[in-house]
């Protein structure tokens, strides 16, 4: 049996960030694999025209806890919904939900962060280090409390090469960066937000920095951990693979190249892409969240949960595969071609400028005014590039996480745990893998019908043909109009023509020897 899976048994859990793609895949699992566990607390942000029970439903009623009502059929009565803004002070809990919190909470996984690369800073200082301090505050006060996970991330100090499992310092202490966020116009904070992010590339690694430290500073007496995961992508066994719900990370990306908006990304070939997929995450985290409160460990462990070091693959080998997977399983019509090239060879990336994307997105858009509906792809196509913007420091560079932690926690495990909460990325598959993922991305994100393929296959050859005869006719056009302007162009012509008559007629000569 396993020990993980008993230890989650008649456990009161508290998760914040549970309605995200990380948060949900963890919830999942702790359902099928410990079903008796008592109860699961999730944070919930009040919505309009939304109950908390009728959020509760419509994650319930997702495909990914299909497997979930087989094995808890009341799963419904096991999570409780609380009202929570992280925003807020005290997040605007109930007293009444607060004191249940705090009298009965064992395991906290704090997953709940903003991903956004170019958040504001005091809003990503909100949510990425005042609502980390505010639960531990709340932590402190949970005497039933066996172990407190912190999720964080493997860029949290991109500005390094080599990163080891501790936690580095920031330049300026999180508690004055907390206090100035509170009377600093947004004015003076865009002024000097470069200043305080320094190398980092965006707000969001720096303020997820800031996080650890206030988890190292605030820890007190809890147990806790923190796991540092790379790029999070699709499901890759469980429930089953290439479950996907979100346009982070590849997803997005995967997504523009399948429907023809994404021509290119600027790349560096040989960098490694350190994609890790959601439940190899998870079963990381609650691995970890068993061993932080059986074994108790006297500092905060770090565990980098990564692809790099034990399974590499490359961005130049990725994209391949990714177009690899287009053959196979095409998306639906776009206003371009799909999957046009990634590669000009089996090793290097196009470089293309943002003009080759927007130009056919303009030219779109007045075919849309011209035929009285509303212009909307230069807009899309504009946020595409920003955001493929954000992300090229991240395809462009490589990095080095020591793994001696999570190396560690495998050893501990028996053979029926590792079989269970599997994190071994050695035995991943990346072409197996990122055909699934490609195909999660269709069927759970664009909602495709999978009988259609056949003819987005024929509709994607002939576009492809389209594409070959334009490229064509444009060349012939371009070296037409070289030739009538320069001499040196047409006398490398008239060479051309000659040589290639030269050569038939010495083929033709031979062949008639041979006879």
């Amino acid at each position: 049996m396993s020990m993980i899976a008993a230890f989650y048994g008649g456990k009161s859990i508290l998760i914040t960030g549970a309605t995200g793609f990380l948060g949900k895949v963890l919830m999942e699992k702790l359902f099928r694999t410990s079903p008796d566990l008592k109860v699961i607390y999730i944070l919930v942000r009040p919505k309009a025209g939304q109950t908390l029970q009728q959020r509760v439903f419509q994650i319930l009623n997702s495909k990914l806890f299909e497997k979930v009502k087989e094995v808890c059929p009341n799963v419904h009565e096991k999570i409780r919904a609380i009202s929570a803004d992280l925003n807020q002070s005290d997040f605007a809990i109930s007293k009444e939900d607060m004191q249940e919190l705090l009298s009965y909470t064992n395991i906290i996984f704090h997953c709940a962060a903003t991903v956004r690369f170019d958040d504001h800073l005091r809003h990503a200082v909100q949510l990425n280090v005042t609502a980390t301090q505010q639960l531990l505050l709340m932590a402190s006060q949970m005497p039933k409390l066996e172990a407190f996970i912190h999720i964080s991330t493997a860029f949290s100090n991109c500005n390094l090469k080599h990163i080891d499992e501790v936690i580095y310092p920031c330049p300026v202490e999180p508690k004055k960066i907390i206090d100035s966020m509170e009377w600093l116009d947004d004015a003076i904070i865009d002024e000097i937000t470069p200043k305080l992010i320094g190398d980092r590339p965006n707000t969001y690694t720096y303020t997820k920095a800031l996080g650890e430290m206030v988890v190292q500073q605030e820890s007190g007496n809890i147990n806790i951990a923190i796991i540092r995961p790379s790029i999070v992508g699709a499901t890759w066994q469980e429930p089953f693979p290439g479950w996907v719900d979100n346009l982070n990370g590849p997803s997005g990306l995967i997504i523009a190249a399948g429907k023809g908006f994404l021509r290119c990304v600027r790349a560096t070939p040989m960098a490694v892409a350190d994609l890790i997929p959601a439940d190899t995450v998870v079963n990381l985290t609650l691995a970890v969240g068993w061993y932080t409160a059986v074994h108790r460990p006297k500092s905060v462990l770090i565990y980098h949960c990564t692809s790099g070091n034990f399974n590499p693959c490359n961005w130049g080998k990725m994209a391949l595969q990714v177009l690899a997977a287009f053959e196979k399983i095409p998306f639906e019509r776009a206003f371009r071609r799909p999957n046009a090239d990634f590669t000009t060879n089996s090793i290097t990336i196009q470089y293309w400028n943002a003009v080759s994307h927007r130009a056919p997105a303009i030219i779109y858009d007045f075919y849309l005014r011209l035929t009285g509906r509303k212009p909307r792809m230069t807009k899309l196509m504009n946020r595409l590039l920003r955001t493929v913007s954000m992300l090229e420091y991240f395809i462009n560079r490589s990095w080095e996480w020591s793994t001696d932690n999570t190396e560690m926690l495998m050893s501990e495990l028996s053979p029926e745990d590792q079989r269970v909460f599997n994190f071994d990325v050695r035995q991943l598959n990346w072409l197996e893998y990122i055909e699934n993922y490609v195909l999660g991305v269709k069927k759970y994100l664009l909602k495709e019908d999978m009988a259609g393929i056949p003819k987005a296959k024929q509709h994607l050859k002939r576009l492809r043909n389209i594409h070959y005869l334009f490229n064509t006719a444009l060349f012939l056009i371009a070296w037409r109009l070289l030739i009538a302007r320069s001499q040196v162009a047409r006398n490398v012509w008239f060479f051309i023509v000659s040589f290639c008559y030269k050569l038939l007629s010495y083929f033709r000569a031979s062949s008639t020897l041979k006879v």
